[in-house]
């Protein structure tokens, strides 16, 4: 096991900025021996140790390894992680909730029709579909607070024992008057990322003294502001209010009703009544009524605005296109005959996009030959068809495989990534009306959709328009929250496709067999499958970069360049951070002169959450640090480089998400047994296009994993919202 102070488990948010850590004390306002909750590893670490910046670990990273490698080459030569105080909608909804839960009013007498409890949406609910003129420009990063607010910020900071390295943060999000409304609510510097309830609570202290009290209803607000937040990067676009409110009591609220109300009541939350409809719990009443005399099921949910939107727009925008007639661009025969002419489920798949609005499409590598004959079909028909993925990776991928660049430019369908295309970057552009000026848009790896990128795409198709959304529903789900490719497989509201085009060969088999939760041996007379057992962290380190820059080139044919390591975290002795150290100092020696960075050095962009832009360092001047991404330069300003920029010779499972390499080392050391999942193996194994090494070990733990750890649910309300929309098509 390792030592280190950082967890090695997954950091699906690892391109959120977390900023340092508020160093001190780790008690609450309440209580000096609060425990910090199991499951809270998707940062980089805690401690002292996070409050190392990302250059500096690289560079400490860089240069433990080098003494490691010289240790070993001087050693040896050989082989190879309820308040009452409100009035209002708020607090009749907490009671009314009490009241259901004590069984004091069945839940229809307090419900009565189902009624989204939360006050009113603002108009317009759906995104604003920007202007023609609009489109073609990527819209300026926001000019950031006056230096004059950062310093009277940082003042403040410094009073309460914050680092002032949180001023320029902290003075972007409160706005103008930041110092005065910190020093009014000093719990408000839990909105900054990084920050800690514990943290605030010792900051709040420091400046209010006497007054800090745990019940003290900023407090109570902000933690459960914060505790949605970080729901929302597990992926959930809203809580159970039982289970919020035990959280809440769990960090030290002492009232979790009353913070709820206040949260609800101050607009920073909104609530919701979701009716549940159990199948097969009332057998004489068809599906979705409620027989005479009894109570409907319901559950209340908590939400932050901007991700609870997003999902109702979504859920608008996809029964709009379910609903809407598809436009008669081409004859029933022309497609019937595109059809035919394609074989086994892409004759499917065409026939099913010709009739319907949405389809959506599921199948593993070979089956995205069926989209690709679908483009072309609809081409031929006359139709403007697009594909779009997530990100380059993906884009680049099908590009190769449908025969055309990845131009807005082309004749022929030509795939953009979904970014470029609702900013206007890439792809048709808009028509008049603002709606993407397009007849069918085919959106590859789909699981990787969240509500908000899923929504703008919805919004953003004009009425007529046919999307077929594509993806393999066994890989990890969208960084951000929501499940949108599994609630619409779930909810049955469209027609579904599936490929029955197999993945081929060793590797095939293997990843079609984790999918279904069996880990099973796999001949591979060509090498396809190499397990590489190790006893700890620093063998697997030494083991993978001997596979990388000499055994797979040698015996496969497969040089360093093309492939690629995945581990399941940042930290840890062999998380991306030790491997990315010894493969630099393997592969592209150099003293990182550019913020620990040299030309040459293989690297990933996170210009935003979720998006990863693989690339390679070219050179660094007073703009930045330049970049060469799939074919363009970047240029990362300096202040920039920290935050977004890491080595990428190793990457964990989301960052690789949408890419295929010749050859992919999996790593799998043993403190990383807690991140291990079937889809995570399943999107790591499922990496390799020609061989695939596994640096085991985790021993049991990997087949135990792959049989019984499936993905970790996620709370979210897209089928809800689309059952009084759209029939099922069960």
């Amino acid at each position: 096991m390792s030592t280190e102070p950082e967890p090695a488990t997954e950091d699906t948010t690892d391109a959120v900025d977390t900023g340092p850590e508020i160093p001190g004390t780790a008690e609450t306002a309440g209580s000096a021996s609060e425990a910090q909750p199991d499951g809270e590893t998707a940062g980089d670490g805690g401690g002292t140790a996070a409050q190392v910046s990302e250059g500096e670990a690289e560079l400490a990273a860089q240069r433990i390894e080098r003494e490691r490698i010289e240790r070993r080459k001087a050693e040896k030569q050989g082989p190879i992680d309820a308040g009452g105080k409100l009035s209002g909608t708020a607090a009749d909804l907490l009671a009314a909730v009490r009241a259901v839960e004590s069984g004091e009013k069945p839940a229809a007498a307090v419900f009565g029709a189902p009624e989204p409890a939360r006050r009113p949406a603002p108009e317009p609910v759906r995104p604003p579909r920007p202007a023609p003129a609009e489109r073609a420009t990527v819209p300026a990063a926001p000019a950031g607070p006056a230096p004059e607010t950062v310093q009277s910020v940082g003042r403040v900071l410094a009073e309460g024992g914050a680092p002032e390295a949180l001023a320029p943060q902290t003075a972007a999000l409160l706005g103008e008057g930041a110092q005065d409304a910190l020093r009014a609510d000093p719990w408000q510097l839990l909105r900054v990322a990084g920050v800690r309830p514990e943290q605030a609570d010792g900051f709040a202290r420091a400046l209010l003294g006497a007054e800090c009290g745990p019940d003290d209803e900023r407090r109570g607000r902000a933690v459960t502001v914060w505790l949605l937040e970080q729901a929302a990067l597990a992926g959930h676009t809203a809580l159970e209010l039982p289970r919020l409110t035990a959280t809440l009591a769990q960090r030290g609220v002492p009232d979790p009703d009353a913070a709820v109300q206040s949260t609800l009541a101050e607009g920073e939350a909104l609530a919701f009544q979701d009716a549940l409809d159990e199948p097969g719990a009332r057998p004489e009443v068809a599906e979705g009524e409620v027989a005479e005399g009894e109570e409907r099921p319901v559950r209340v949910l908590i939400g932050l605005e901007r991700y609870a939107l997003a999902e109702e727009s979504l859920a608008d925008g996809l029964a709009r296109l379910v609903n809407s007639a598809s436009k008669q661009d081409g004859s029933a025969a022309d497609w019937e005959q595109a059809a035919a002419s394609a074989q086994g489920s892409a004759g499917e798949l065409i026939r099913a996009a010709a009739a319907h609005g949405l389809v959506l499409h599921t199948g593993g590598e070979a089956s995205l030959a069926e989209p690709a004959a679908l483009l072309h079909a609809a081409h031929a028909l006359g139709l403007r068809a697009w594909a779009a993925a997530p990100g380059p990776l993906g884009r680049d991928r099908f590009a190769a495989l449908l025969g055309a660049p990845p131009s807005s430019e082309a004749a022929a369908p030509a795939v953009v990534t979904v970014a470029g295309l609702l900013t206007g970057a890439e792809g048709p552009g808009r028509d008049a009306d603002g709606a993407l000026d397009l007849d069918l848009l085919v959106v590859l790896d789909a699981p990787q959709l969240d509500v908000e990128a899923g929504a703008l795409l919805a919004e953003s198709l004009p009425d007529g328009a046919r999307l077929v959304l594509a993806g393999d529903p066994a890989v990890l789900w969208s960084v951000g929250p929501g499940r949108v490719f599994a609630d619409l497989l779930a909810a049955r509201v469209c027609p579904q496709v599936a490929s029955r085009r197999p993945d081929p060969g060793p590797l095939g088999e293997l990843v079609s067999g984790i999918g279904i939760g069996e880990l099973s041996q796999v001949e591979a007379p060509g090498k396809e499958v190499v397990i590489v057992p190790v006893r700890d962290a620093g063998e697997a380190v030494h083991r993978t970069v001997q596979l990388v820059a000499d055994s797979v080139p040698r015996a496969i044919g497969v040089p360093a360049e093309e492939t690629q390591v995945i581990t399941p975290g940042h930290g840890g002795a062999a998380g991306t951070r030790a491997l990315n150290a010894a493969l630099k100092e393997r592969l592209n020696p150099g003293p990182g002169r550019f913020g620990g960075f040299d030309p040459g050095d293989r690297v990933v962009h996170t210009p935003a959450p979720g998006r990863v832009l693989p690339g390679r360092v070219v050179t660094a001047d007073a703009d930045g640090l330049h970049l060469s991404c799939a074919g363009e330069t970047v240029v990362v300003p300096r202040d920039r480089v920290e935050g977004s920029v890491r080595h990428g010779w190793a990457l964990t499972a989301h960052q690789a998400l949408g890419g295929r390499w010749p050859a992919v080392v999996v790593v799998l050391p043993g403190d990383a047994v807690q991140a291990l999942s079937r889809p995570w193996i399943y999107t790591a194994f499922g990496r390799a296009a020609r061989h695939l090494s596994v640096v085991h070990g985790v021993d049991q733990a990997l087949p135990r994993a792959v049989a019984e750890t499936p993905a970790k649910p996620r709370t979210t309300r897209l089928p809800t919202l689309l059952a009084p929309q759209i029939p099922t098509t069960d």
